[in-house]
């Protein structure tokens, strides 16, 4: 039996405001290009289907279509809801959708009750586990003293186990959103850390012939049998050396046969650009990345006026603007409190224009600004 992991779909999440949805249907779309080909047998979702609890209209519009894409292609489909979901939300009318081959694991009650697919060799028991809040889930796991992630999902697949116990020569497969000891995070991840601890042990999924986890975006292996798929678009500037990609993974009677790596095509590509803005507007060794999304330092000893909007004239994909004058001025990135701090307001508004023009006022300058200040009654004080 042949299963294709992915998760983290994300879909109705924007990059730095830019609305993905198009990239987003794109890749989904391949992925059922990609199930027809590879004759798929099962579509793995690890949770994190939306990016929000109430996703938008549009949004699930989306996501909607992939799932019919990938079941016209020829494959059924197992989702668990992530941090990211609505559990109640994603999983209603839950037991209708499975008799169209949609699989919906969102709750702590059916963890161990698994779906069920034949092949030549017997039963492949596929189990979902719902991201796990740890506070309400201890207690409706019935175990009160379980501390943290680590603790709820040992009791989860405590359970599994015992399950899978009964069912004798069945293969298994789990599907879990958690952030595993060994993983490597990016930037667009949102933190479920409870106390300062979010990681859980690798072990805890020991047991099993494979586990398709969810939650970190980059894709990795921590095992053979234990894997990220991560997700299936960049959302942040740190996965843009990221390769996109899920896993193809095959089941035979022994259980885990084999496990490839296909990678996802990038529908825009994302990059990073430094320099002064004259230079990086007119430079041809920049043509290629005029349909990337950018983020841009700028190295001007000025602070330019109007920047997003001449660059976006040549980079209309330019979607982050940072500013790092190359001459070394070290007020620039202090948060207010610190650069403020000790100073006068004639010293405050002093620094205010070397930083913005990389150079002190005139003295004819200061003594409008001093006038001024004096004016609204703050002067030195």
């Amino acid at each position: 039996m042949r299963f294709l992991h992915t998760s983290d779909w994300h879909v109705g999440r924007t990059f730095h405001g830019a609305d993905l949805l198009a990239e987003q249907d794109a890749v989904l779309a391949h992925l059922a290009e990609l199930v027809s080909a590879e004759a798929v047998d099962v579509v793995l979702v690890s949770g994190d289907i939306y990016d929000r609890a109430v996703p938008s209209a549009e949004a699930v519009q989306i996501a909607n279509k992939a799932m019919l894409r990938l079941r016209q292609a020829g494959a059924r489909l197992v989702l668990t809801s992530g941090n990211h979901d609505s559990a109640p939300r994603l999983g209603a009318f839950g037991d209708f959708a499975a008799a169209g081959g949609l699989h919906l694991r969102t709750t702590i009650d059916r963890i161990d009750d698994p779906v069920l697919f034949e092949d030549e060799h017997g039963a492949v028991a596929v189990y979902g586990i719902p991201y796990l809040e740890p506070e309400p889930a201890r207690h409706a796991l019935g175990v009160p003293d379980a501390k943290g992630h680590n603790g709820v999902l040992r009791e989860a697949m405590r359970r599994i186990r015992a399950d899978l116990s009964r069912r004798e020569g069945a293969r298994s497969v789990v599907l879990a959103h958690a952030f595993v000891t060994g993983g490597q995070g990016t930037d667009s991840e949102r933190t479920i850390a409870v106390g300062g601890v979010e990681q859980v042990g690798a072990e805890v999924f020991d047991g099993v012939d494979y586990v398709a986890l969810g939650h970190l975006h980059g894709p990795q292996t921590l095992a053979e049998h234990l894997r990220y798929s991560g997700s299936p678009v960049a959302y942040s500037f740190s996965e843009a050396q990221q390769r996109k990609s899920v896993w193809l993974v095959d089941v035979d009677g022994n259980g885990l046969a084999g496990v490839r790596r296909h990678e996802l095509p990038v529908p825009r590509t994302l990059a990073k650009l430094r320099g002064y803005l004259e230079e990086l507007i007119e430079a041809p060794e920049h043509e290629d990345l005029v349909e990337s999304y950018l983020s841009v330092t700028l190295t001007d000893s000025v602070r330019p006026v109007d920047a997003m909007r001449k660059l976006r004239q040549r980079f209309p994909y330019a979607v982050h603007l940072d500013w790092q004058p190359e001459n070394g001025n070290t007020t620039a990135n202090l948060r207010y409190a610190e650069a403020v701090s000790g100073r006068s307001d004639t010293e405050i508004a002093r620094n205010f224009l070397d930083d913005c023009r990389g150079a002190p006022p005139s003295e004819s300058e200061q003594k409008l600004l001093r006038r001024a200040l004096e004016t609204a009654g703050r002067g030195e004080s």
